[in-house]
Order: C-alpha cells, then structure tokens, then sequence
C-alpha cells in the first residue's frame, strides 16, 4: 500500500531530493564514463561537453553522444554509462556537504524524504542503500517515467508517492532542468548550484551549499513561498 502523509502535515511535507549532485557528488563518475566511451570509439570527448548533460535525462545524453559521432543504439550507451558509475559508486559514495546531516535532521523530525532523479532505478537504489536507513520513502528515476526533467511529470510523481500536493514539498536541486521541473511541478524549490551555475530569478531561492541547513531553513523558505 502506498504510504499517504497527507493525514500528517508537517512543514514542510516532505522533501524531494534531487540525486547527482545535490545529493552525492557523481557527476564527475558520469564525465569520466562518458570520457572513456567516447574515447574507446576514437571521439575527443571534454569535460565542457559533459556538463551539458548535467540534470538531462539519460537517454537525451545519450542521443546527444550520438549526434556528437558516437555509433550505439541510445539504451546500450544509458547501459554502458549506467554500470560505469554505478561501479564507481561502490568503491565511493561522495556525498555533498551538508546532505547526511540534512537527511538525519528531517528523519528525526519525521519528514520524509523522496529520491528524484534522472538516474536510472540500479543506481538509485545502489545510492540509496549506503545512506541511513529509514532515510527515503520513495523512490522515482529516470526508468520510471515518461518525461524526464524539466517535465514537471517526476516531482508530480514524487509528490504522488506520498499522497501529497506539490506545492506542500520542498525540492532541492543543482541543475537547470531539474530546478525547472520542480518549479514547474509547482514545488518549493531550492537551487544548490555545484558544477554549473543557476540563473537567480524571482520567486527562485539558491543556496550555495546544504552545509549547515536545517530543517527551520526549509521551514523559512516554505513559509515564505507559500505565504
């Protein structure tokens, strides 16, 4: 049966994490796997091309590798990138500042917390797995969703795991497509900028780490935003 908060209120309701980068640092597991493929076909790859795909879904990288001269079916490339990291991950998992610290703040406080992501399900749970437990809900990736960000579609979906509206969740994310999609899922977003820059706008609140957050600064700025 699906867990439903909504008989449960608390402020915020829940929290929607964002995986690579906000969450853990893999992004540059991803570059580096990108690298090597390309490389293993005998295609100049660069770090400035990688961080392109930064909150992409996979398979949109994917075809971009293709359109860059990368001869492979789009899902054999996800695989391949897929296996890469998720090898990288089981030597290290380089958490962001901040992040466990944040997670056991909103455990104790009894607000829970849904993984959203582009990754695919292996890699999430793989993540998911080394943070303490009782620490994620739920759980939506890349695999389990038609549009990937910035479609609204995966915190709509988050949001729905609990039995929640949107607007009642916080969402932190670092990227441009995911903070694009939170906002337009109609979530209080966060932007936690960490290898590409996030534009300020109106309405939208950036951090630049989640090293000594609380849960009463997710309090403040749901409060705010939804005042």
């Amino acid at each position: 049966m699906r867990p439903d908060y909504a008989g449960t209120m608390t402020n915020p309701a829940a929290v929607l994490w964002d995986m690579d980068g906000t969450l853990v640092d893999t992004e540059p597991f991803w570059i580096a796997a990108e690298t090597e493929l390309m490389t293993a076909h005998g295609l100049p790859w660069s770090e400035e091309q990688g961080l392109e795909f930064v909150g992409n879904d996979l398979l949109t990288s994917a075809e971009m590798m293709r359109e860059a001269g990368l001869d492979l079916p789009a899902p054999v490339i996800v695989d391949t990138l897929l296996t890469a990291v998720i090898a990288a991950v089981g030597q290290r998992v380089p958490f962001r500042p901040g992040a466990l610290e944040l997670l056991e703040a909103l455990r104790a406080e009894g607000i829970p917390c849904v993984m959203v992501t582009m990754s695919y399900r292996r890699l999430a749970e793989a993540v998911i797995s080394a943070c303490p437990p009782g620490s994620f809900a739920g759980l939506v990736g890349g695999d389990d969703v038609a549009r990937g960000k910035p479609d609204p579609e995966p915190y709509l979906a988050g949001a729905a795991l609990l039995g929640l509206d949107p607007g009642d969740c916080v969402a932190l994310e670092d990227s441009r497509p995911g903070l694009a999609s939170a906002e337009a899922a109609g979530t209080i977003a966060i932007g936690i900028p960490h290898l590409v820059d996030l534009d300020p706008a109106p309405g939208t609140t950036l951090w630049p780490s989640l090293a000594g957050r609380g849960v009463e600064d997710l309090r403040e700025v749901s409060a705010r935003l939804s005042a």
